[in-house]
């Protein structure tokens, strides 16, 4: 069973079934872990959508294993006896929301101390975990985006051109399937590179529903579809990205690594680019612009990639978990 918050623990796991039934009222209870879950979320409103996700996913994952260690009860008899183990939705909310205060501080990376001079804060960009994280997934994105691409693609396409066939309508259900997987692990790229928090669970289903349902309501769920746009989205993102992190270092370290180039004989005269002569022969006193253009440019790429690292992060959560607040 998965922890709460990724901690490796579950609310009030050191308590016992009979506390729970000591200290808690069966009529206030839940009697269905649908009821459970709803009341969970309800609880819950307001929180971070990635977090309620993984809150479902536990509690459900939870009173399901203990429905099938106790076959001979009730839904109701179970969710009153793990009232204590487990805990009421209120208080799982409550201990979730903690939890995750911490979990969040002990993953942050130290801050560093605050800059008031604009130099200070030009420059303290590189001392910021979070930016070379973002630069990082801006040159990953190239490869991730085409994956993503490419997938949609051919499952699109094998799935729409195969629904004439009855082959065509499971391979279709695989494939959506598949496309949340990705989701999945795309949310923790994003958590782990750009700093946002993300889903580390799977999405929430209520199984109590036949299956059919089920299907319907995974291809009506927001989610799906936000994470189709989202992983079409990234090809042309993850070019552009990739593009911009290149041409953004290459050219600051080129115009750093100038004068010590020249000062050591390397290269000479005007720079020839498809037969034209670019600068002419250089003057010595152009050796330090270049070093400088190179640092403020480096540096100016460094908040660059910042920015689209943060931009890019509210765009997954956005597309990637909106639908987890939904009543």
């Amino acid at each position: 069973m998965n922890a709460i918050a990724g901690t490796g623990h579950y609310p009030n796991s050191e308590a016992s079934a009979a506390q729970a039934q000591a200290s808690y009222d069966s009529d206030a209870l839940p009697h269905s872990i649908a009821q459970y879950l709803e009341r969970l979320r309800a609880a819950l409103r307001g929180a971070d959508p990635a977090l309620i996700q993984d809150a479902l996913y536990d509690a459900e994952e939870y009173l399901r294993a203990e429905m099938a260690e106790n076959p001979g009860q009730s839904e109701a008899q179970v969710i009153a006896a793990v009232a204590g183990s487990y805990g009421a939705p209120d208080e799982v909310a409550d201990i979730y929301r903690d939890t995750e205060v911490k979990v969040q501080t002990a993953l942050r990376a130290p801050k560093p101390a605050p800059r008031k001079s604009m130099l200070g804060r030009f420059f303290g960009v590189a001392l910021e975990p979070r930016t070379y994280g973002a630069l990082f997934y801006m040159l990953l994105s190239l490869a991730t985006g085409t994956f993503y691409f490419t997938w949609i693609n051919i499952g699109v396409s094998l799935s729409l051109g195969l629904l004439v066939l009855i082959i065509g309508v499971p391979l279709l259900i695989l494939f959506v399937g598949s496309v949340r997987v990705l989701a999945l692990v795309e949310g923790r790229l994003v958590e782990v590179m750009l700093g946002e928090r993300m889903p580390r669970r799977p999405l929430y289903s209520n199984r109590n529903r036949p299956v059919l349902e089920r299907i319907k309501e995974m291809f009506t769920d927001p989610r799906t579809w936000g994470t189709l746009l989202y992983m079409m989205l990234m090809m042309p993102l993850g070019t552009l990205y990739f593009t911009l992190a290149v041409i953004g270092l290459a050219l600051p370290l080129v115009l750093i690594a100038l004068p010590f180039l020249k000062m050591f004989g390397l290269i000479d005269g005007a720079i020839m680019i498809d037969g034209v002569s670019w600068l002419g022969a250089w003057e010595p006193w152009l050796m330090p612009l270049f070093f400088v253009a190179g640092i403020l440019l480096l540096f100016a790429t460094l908040h660059a990639a910042r920015l689209i690292g943060y931009s890019h992060a509210q765009l997954a959560k956005h597309l990637l978990v909106q639908g987890a607040q939904r009543d």
